[in-house]
């Protein structure tokens, strides 16, 4: 029987929700995404498949997932109006195109942004807690800056990989790693200094980004030296990185197909 493929792209603000996956007594993307398809598509068979998991509490400004049917859509505009009518209000669905057979969405390769938002020594309007992590103590944020290039390229990151196993793979390359000043998101509401950690590359390992955040905001406490981040990064290193950084901060940035 003929199937019919697409892709979604979405948006999300991961604040109310365990993250993507379906787990049993909890509210998820991916459980309201299906509630959501399979009521606008009356029952129909569909199934759906994202790129990859966000964690608990993650936000993402481009993720996308595939969804395979039975039948064909007829209008594409239509039933992105529909999905978005019946989404709740904390997920906006962007687009939809349709692929074929050979696309597959988790193995297909791509490039992933990831940003995280952060601020640091005040208190700030609790508005910002669904996006912004706030660090009270005091920061050295040109240190951390140099700290976050020394991501950029191949490395080895067991160091940065949540309960890592013995065989996983643990070279990879990180395409670009920078500590900048937000400009990109804004609110009346901020703190008048924001900084945002960009972080590219094409495959990421369980909370890697978070971990990595964390060494950071360490490194600018006075907690870890440069040269603690550079050994950590080196062949076979066993040096054990343990502050995840808050998930509300982080936000899936941009999703690239190539």
């Amino acid at each position: 029987m003929k199937k019919y493929y697409y892709v979604i792209t979405l948006q999300y603000l991961g604040y109310r929700f365990h993250g993507w996956q379906k787990q049993p007594n909890v509210k998820t993307l991916h459980l309201m995404v299906d509630r959501t398809l399979n009521y606008i598509l009356n029952g129909a068979y569909f199934k759906s498949l994202s790129s990859g998991r966000t964690d608990a509490m993650v936000s993402a400004e481009h993720a996308a997932f595939e969804l395979f049917l039975k039948e064909p859509i007829q209008d594409l505009t239509a039933f992105l109006e529909l999905f978005n009518y019946n989404l709740p209000q904390d997920i906006r669905a962007l687009s939809i195109r349709e692929v074929d057979e050979k696309f597959n969405i988790i193995n297909h390769s791509k490039v992933k942004e990831y940003n995280y938002l952060f601020t640091y020594g005040e208190k700030c309007h609790p508005f910002c807690a669904p996006i912004m992590t706030t660090i009270l103590d005091d920061l050295d944020i040109e240190l951390m800056k140099k700290g976050a290039k020394l991501f950029e390229g191949e490395h080895y990151v067991k160091s940065y990989c949540y309960k890592p196993s013995d065989n996983g793979i643990y070279n990879r390359e990180i395409v670009l790693c920078e500590l900048i000043d937000n400009t990109t998101y804004t609110a009346n509401y901020f703190p008048k200094n924001t900084y945002i950690l960009r972080v590219r590359g094409k495959g990421f390992m369980r909370n890697q980004i978070r971990l990595m955040m964390g060494a950071l905001i360490d490194l600018g406490k006075g907690k870890l030296t440069l040269q603690d981040i550079s050994d950590s990064l080196q062949q076979g290193s066993t040096v054990k990185m343990d502050y995840i950084a808050p998930a509300s901060g982080l936000i899936l940035k941009s999703i690239e197909f190539e």
